[in-house]
């Protein structure tokens, strides 16, 4: 009768707790789902932080080739104190980047006064002085006056100067220069990179975290049990068959160890092998050490193993 093939066949449900999205999940999911959230503490309560990249509003202004940027720099050599090297989301990888050449004009609300918090709205003043500091960039810029005023007409010219930037972080854009992890929302893979030298910015695409313990996260973060558990526990699946929006609000759950000295120098270890191994026909190894290793921390059988692997 269908109501015993139902009691035979039925398996208990147990609702999220702390606004958790709601999933149906096999019995070898659950136990990796309870694996993950019986260690450690959620990302949410590490001491981290979490920005967005730079919105420009208008990438052909600000994003300029090297040859620009040299030109620029030939032109009024301090030019060099406001160009910085800059990542696309297509150009992060798992542990490494393809830097395509391109350079960002980071000029913040209101520059080069940007730092007076008395001024409010566009600043006249503040042009003049960015005019004759730094005339090269200016004159470039000048060239897109027109497409750069119409960018938001609701602020430009009016919250802002025509030639800012439409959003520079201004409450977080020096963690730009720090060690930090550079991440892509939309992936087909974990595409974590570790920016050692706080040398690169990155555009909205992208996204950056800085804190305590990105040494070894950055680790966690790359590997598949953690790009799993995302995209089938946390809310980021729905980009095709093998796609993830990799959203901060959507790993937010997701526990990580707290490791001691020795698992810490492992992982630590690892992750700067995979930087260095980076590209190289070496790299895959390394990685597949990674995982193996983030495997045993969170106990996860082979059943459960084979299941993740047979899926990322």
């Amino acid at each position: 009768m269908l109501t015993d093939y139902i009691k035979q066949q039925s398996n208990p449900i147990s609702f999220p707790i702390n606004g958790q999205s709601w999933v149906v999940l096999s019995d070898v999911e659950k136990r990796i789902k309870e694996k993950i959230e019986n260690i450690g503490k959620p990302l949410k309560e590490w001491d981290i932080s979490i920005y967005r990249g730079i919105l420009t509003g208008c990438n052909e202004a600000f994003i300029i080739t090297k040859e620009k940027r040299d030109e620029l720099i030939k032109k009024s050599p301090n030019s060099a104190e406001i160009i910085r090297p800059i990542l696309r989301g297509r150009d992060i990888k798992r542990y490494g980047y393809d830097f395509a050449g391109l350079y960002l004009l980071f000029i913040p609300w209101h520059f080069p006064l940007h730092l007076d918090t008395s001024i409010t709205g566009a600043s006249k003043v503040a042009e003049n002085v960015f005019k004759e500091e730094y005339p090269a960039v200016y004159n470039h810029l000048k060239i897109y006056k027109n497409i750069l005023s119409a960018r938001n007409t609701a602020e430009t010219g009016i919250r802002y100067e025509w030639y800012a930037l439409q959003r520079w972080g201004a409450n977080y854009w020096n963690d730009f220069f720090k060690q930090k992890i550079i991440f892509q929302e939309m992936v087909l893979e974990p595409s974590f990179m570790f920016d050692c030298n706080g040398m690169f910015f990155c555009l909205d695409t992208a996204r950056i975290i800085t804190g305590q313990n990105i040494d070894y996260l950055i680790s966690i973060l790359n590997s598949k049990l953690f790009f799993f558990a995302v995209k089938y526990f946390y809310g980021g699946g729905g980009l095709g068959e093998n796609g993830v929006r990799m959203k901060h609000t959507f790993f937010k759950y997701f526990s990580c160890p707290v490791l001691d000295n020795q698992n810490r120098y492992t992982l630590v270890t690892l992750s700067k092998t995979a930087i260095e191994k980076y590209n190289t026909c070496d790299f895959q190894e390394v990685d597949d050490n990674i995982n193996n290793f983030i495997y045993k921390l969170y106990n996860i059988s082979e059943t459960e193993k084979k299941l993740i692997n047979s899926i990322i």
